[in-house]
């Protein structure tokens, strides 16, 4: 989407069998330059007429999720659940 999106953020984890950072999720904020084409418009607070915004988000590339901790986390007793991630799953290892 490149050329046209205003702002673009990509998410990354480590792959430390590639050595590298890979992709694994994107957000882009378009503002009106998709909507100009639709004529998707909203009216303000004032009432006046205004074109939206428009944002396009990918899902996470779970594969890239899933290999990024098994890589980064494994330990002989199992794979430790990072501490950012315990408050979501409720335990700290996969054993």
């Amino acid at each position: 989407m490149g050329f046209t999106s205003a702002k673009t953020y990509d998410m990354e984890v480590w792959s430390a069998a590639q050595e590298k950072w890979l992709e694994c999720s994107s957000v882009s904020n378009f503002e009106t330059f998709q909507t100009t084409r639709l004529k998707c418009r909203f009216r303000n607070a004032e009432g006046k007429t205004e074109l939206a915004h428009s944002l396009n988000g990918s899902a996470l590339a779970l594969p890239r999720i899933v290999a990024a901790l098994l890589e980064n986390y494994q330990t002989p007793e199992g794979i430790v659940v990072p501490e950012e991630l315990v408050k979501y799953t409720g335990f700290s290892m996969i054993n």
